[in-house]
C-alpha cells in the first residue's frame, strides 16, 4: 500500500476518493445494467421467462464477473494510460506511483490470516444475530430486515443455493474483493492512512448492498448495513495485513458459502434451524 506525493494534497485526496467510489458504484451499475438488458433482450427474442437458475447464472456472470471483476481489471490495465492525462489536465504534476493489486498463492502465514478472518466474520455475524434477537425481544416487536436478493431466490428454490455455495468461493468473493478491496480500498489508501482507508471502503461496500435487499423496513435495512460493515471491515483488515487480494477473496467466499449452506440446511431439514432465515440479508 503506497502513498502518493504531497503536491496539492487536497485535490489529490479528493480525486482519489471520488474515483474510488465511482469505480465501486460504476462496477455494480454496469453489471446490473448488462443483466437487465440481457434478461429483457432474451424475453423479447424468445418470449420466454427465464428460470431461476438461468437468472442466477446471468447475475453472477454480469454483476460479479463483468461488473466487479471486469471493471477492477480494466482499471488496473488502463490506469497507466489514463492517470498521466488526468494529472496533466489538472496540473497536479508528478509521475505518480504504479497502482498494484497484489496477488499470489497464499503463504502459510496468509492461510492463517484466512482462517482467522473467516472465524472473525462468522463470529461477528452470529453475535450480531443474537444482539438483534435480544433487541427485538426488548422492543416487543420484530425489526424487519431486508433479504439478499440471491438468498431470497434460494429460499423459494433451495436447489439454487447449491450453485451459490461454490460460486461464493469461485466468483462472488474474488469478483467483489477485486473491486472493493483491490481497487476501491487500494485507491483510497494511496491518499489516506489504513484506518480511514478500510473504514470508507467498508462502509461504501455495505451501503451499496441496500440495492440488493428485498423488502425490510428502513431501520431493518440499516441494521443489515451495519452488520455488513463489520464483515467488510474484516475483509479490509485482512487485505491490509496480508497484502494479497487472494486472502480477503477466500474469507469473503467462505463466509458467503457458509451462510448459504446454513440457509440450505434450514430450508431442507425443517424448523429446527430457523436461525438460517435470519441470515438472508447478510451475504456480502
Amino acid at each position: 500500500m503506497s502513498t502518493a506525493s504531497r503536491e496539492r494534497p487536497r485535490l489529490q485526496s479528493a480525486i482519489a476518493l471520488v474515483s474510488a467510489l465511482s469505480l465501486g458504484a460504476g462496477g455494480l451499475a454496469l453489471g446490473f445494467a448488462l443483466l437487465v438488458l440481457t434478461v429483457v433482450g432474451i424475453g423479447l427474442v424468445t418470449g420466454a421467462e427465464l428460470s431461476g437458475f438461468a437468472f442466477l447464472v446471468l447475475s453472477l456472470v454480469f454483476v460479479q464477473g463483468i461488473g466487479c471483476g471486469g471493471v477492477a481489471l480494466s482499471y488496473y490495465k488502463l490506469r497507466p494510460v489514463i492517470a498521466p492525462r488526468v494529472r496533466d489536465a489538472l496540473n497536479i504534476g508528478g509521475d505518480g506511483e504504479p497502482f498494484g493489486i497484489p496477488v499470489s498463492v497464499p503463504s502459510l502465514r496468509q492461510v492463517g490470516v484466512v482462517l482467522a478472518g473467516y472465524a472473525a466474520a462468522i463470529v461477528w455475524v452470529m453475535l450480531s444475530g443474537v444482539v438483534l434477537t435480544v433487541v427485538q425481544n426488548v422492543r416487543g416487536e420484530p425489526i424487519q430486515t431486508g433479504n439478499n436478493a440471491a438468498a431470497e431466490l434460494g429460499q423459494t428454490n433451495p436447489e439454487l443455493l447449491l450453485l451459490l455455495i461454490p460460486a461464493s468461493v469461485l466468483l462472488i468473493g474474488p469478483g467483489e474483493e477485486l473491486l472493493f478491496r483491490g481497487v476501491v480500498q487500494g485507491r483510497i489508501r494511496e491518499r489516506f492512512s489504513r484506518v480511514p482507508g478500510i473504514a470508507i471502503a467498508s462502509l461504501f461496500f455495505a451501503a451499496l448492498h441496500i440495492v440488493a435487499l428485498v423488502g425490510g423496513s428502513l431501520l431493518g435495512n440499516l441494521v443489515v448495513v451495519a452488520i455488513l460493515f463489520g464483515t467488510a471491515t474484516v475483509f479490509g483488515v485482512a487485505y491490509e495485513f496480508a497484502d494479497n487480494i487472494v486472502v480477503p477473496s477466500l474469507i469473503h467466499g467462505l463466509y458467503n458459502a457458509t451462510l448459504f449452506t446454513i440457509l440450505y440446511v434450514s430450508l431442507t431439514v425443517g424448523e429446527e434451524l430457523q436461525q438460517g432465515q435470519a441470515l438472508l440479508g447478510l451475504a456480502g
